[in-house]
This record gives structure tokens, sequence and C-alpha cells, in this order.
């Protein structure tokens, strides 16, 4: 299913601020470019260039860049979640992120659905060491909890050499496997936010 009214935000978890070169905005924008594709438009907020602040809250008080990154992930219709390896583990960026839409579980839509009820995610990970499946794991299935629909093969990866220093930024080219994940990913989550967009989830009973 293709259409013109879709939108993504990729949420870039990168530790180096902006103009920094980042090999998870790298993935992040070849992910949004699968998603072109398919009629998704899409915009990239680099969230360390952000006073995100630490909390569990939908605003957690003067100076906090939440609310505002946070209105344009609940006006999109497929969120992208990039985050480097470190130690095994997402970035602790990625995980504030995580815990600032831990809100989400408290707030509902006009029909009674929690506020993510609508919203298709995708996990994009790069790193050079391992961890790259356990981290789409840790991720989907935070995103799943706080109503996130993940689609069939709804993440990317690139893991190089561990113990190496060659950064997905220093690659001469996208791998061939990266590649296809990447546009798979996309594809899927194209179809299944235009799905969602035509066929909303149910409102609870008697919202």
């Amino acid at each position: 299913m293709e259409t013109n009214t879709l939108t993504a935000i990729a949420l870039v978890c990168t530790l180096r601020p902006s103009p920094a070169p980042s090999s998870s905005e790298k993935l992040a924008r070849e992910v949004l470019r699968e998603l072109e594709r398919h009629g998704v438009s899409g915009d990239l907020v680099r969230i360390v260039d952000h006073d995100v602040k630490p909390g569990v809250t939908t605003d957690e008080g003067e100076g906090d860049a939440w609310p505002a990154i946070r209105d344009r992930v609940l006006a999109a219709d497929v969120l992208v979640l990039a985050t480097p390896t470190w130690m095994g583990h997402p970035s602790s960026v990625a995980q504030r992120v995580l815990e600032r839409l831990d809100a989400e579980l408290s707030e509902t839509d006009a029909s009674g659905r929690p506020t993510m009820f609508g919203t298709v995610g995708i996990v994009a990970v790069v790193g050079n060491e391992d961890g790259a499946h356990a981290i789409v794991a840790d991720v989907e299935q935070a995103l799943n909890d706080v109503g996130v629909t993940i689609p069939a093969q709804g993440s990317t990866y690139w893991n190089g050499e561990a113990m190496a220093k060659t950064d997905y930024l220093d690659l001469p080219a996208t791998p061939e496997s990266t590649a296809s994940a990447t546009a798979t990913a996309a594809r899927n989550a194209a179809h299944l936010a235009g799905l969602l967009k035509s066929d909303p989830y149910p409102a609870p009973a008697g919202a």
C-alpha cells in the first residue's frame, strides 16, 4: 500500500552533537529515503542537539525540549529510532528517549486509545561490536510496550568487525545485506502505517 499522506520522524540517538558525522544518522537517513520510495515523507531529529531532560513525563519543566519533539512524534505515522551500539547496549540517549516515551502509557487520544497506537516503529542500529540483535529486541519491546506497532522484519543494522575501528560512515558503499534489510523494513512499515491510518485500532469499550 502506497500513499502520499504518511509521514515519518527519525530520532537519531548518537552521542555526537551536530555537525559531527554520525553513523546512526547515516543509517537513519537511508531508512527515510527508502520510506520516501513508498510515499512516506520524513524528517530527522538528532536528540543530543536538544535539551531533552531526564524523566518519565511528557514535560519535565522549563527548558525541556522533549514536548516539542513529542509533538512531532505524535504527528508522524512512522517512528524510526536509530542508535549506536555502546558496550553491547543502545546509547544512553536512546534509553532517555524510551524513558520519555514511557509517559505515553498514561496518555490517550480523543477516542480513548493510547497515543502511540497509530504509530509504526523501525529500529536502526550501527556499531563495530556485537549487540545489534539484542538492541533491536530490547528497543522494539519497549516501543511495543508504549503502543507502537512493529512491522514484519521492522529493523535494520550494521555490525562491523568486533574490536575494529571501522565505522558505518567509513564504508565505501552500503553493504547489500544492510540495504536489503532497510528496504524491507521501510516497505513493510509504510504498508502497515497505511493500513492503520485507514483502519485504526478499535477504541476501548465504553470510551
